[in-house]
């Protein structure tokens, strides 16, 4: 009987989204977060060098979120801006990275309202400080992964050079820091999909959909870049391109984990609507 039901919300969930045409918001996404990229990562690379950061380092956990081609696109701008710290850059980055950014959080808002079939009713001045403040939440986001995954590693360095610390310990704390990673993720996904769509809708019912939305990101990016990296060798056929293409690819996907988690959550919403 279980099985059925999963079923039945699975072919529920393809219809809905092909109604709404979630490869086409995803791919609006990834555009918008293409432009978005570049300047938040000058942001986050500008701060790095006020904090001593060691920049192989910083391209050691750069490497575990991005396939093979596109970190070697980015890797001489990444060491450069690293090792010299440059408060013209940094303001080029938060400016940049917010309006970029804000711009493809917009597209999200619009995959959202697409998903519960709401109109946007909200102003555009409304709209678009909505977009803002996700972005800035979505930015700090960033900047505490970035750190659990750098600062994480650089304490626990630090620590096991004074105390004894048995290799279970120190495996048992690198699990810690990557559940720290992924419950943030979460945190972040149920604050956009409970302000982005232009209904009221309560905060426990988005938690489904961001669950979905951070465990599909997580297989999709570790498989294609498995892929990517083993198989795929896109520089071979498209010479520097190679990397841009990687990147597209695995924006796209992205925006489409973030839309099947707000198309799941409409779909729960409806259900509990009906009953």
């Amino acid at each position: 009987m279980k099985i059925n039901r999963i079923f039945s919300f699975g072919r529920t969930l393809k219809k809905e989204m092909i109604d709404d045409r979630a490869t086409g918001l995803a791919a609006e996404q990834a555009f918008y977060y293409m432009l978005a990229l570049f300047p938040m990562m000058i942001l986050f690379l500008s701060i790095l060098p006020y904090l001593s950061m060691d920049g192989q380092r910083v391209m050691m956990v750069v490497e575990t979120a991005l396939p093979r081609d596109t970190t070697r696109m980015i890797e001489e701008n990444v060491l450069s801006v690293v090792s010299d710290s440059n408060s013209g850059l940094l303001t080029f980055g938060i400016i940049g990275t917010i309006w970029s950014a804000s711009t493809g959080m917009n597209a999200f808002i619009r995959a959202m309202n697409e998903a519960f079939n709401v109109e946007n009713q909200r102003s555009f001045l409304n709209g678009r400080l909505l977009s803002i403040l996700l972005t800035i939440g979505m930015i700090v986001t960033f900047l505490i992964i970035f750190a659990l995954f750098i600062f994480g590693e650089v304490i626990l360095n630090t620590v096991s050079n004074y105390v004894f610390m048995p290799d279970e310990t120190e495996s048992l704390l690198k699990v810690v820091r990557w559940i720290l990673t992924v419950l943030v993720m979460i945190t972040i996904l149920c604050c956009l999909y409970y302000f982005a769509p232009n209904k009221k809708i309560t905060f426990k019912h988005v938690l489904p959909g961001a669950i979905t939305a951070t465990i599909i990101w997580q297989v999709v990016s570790l498989g294609f870049s498995f892929y990517v990296n083993n198989f795929g060798n896109y520089s071979d056929m498209y010479g520097s391109l190679g990397g841009v293409i990687v990147l597209m690819l695995w924006l796209f996907l992205t925006g489409l984990a973030l839309v099947i988690g707000g198309e799941l959550n409409a779909i729960l919403h409806k259900n509990r609507s009906a009953g």
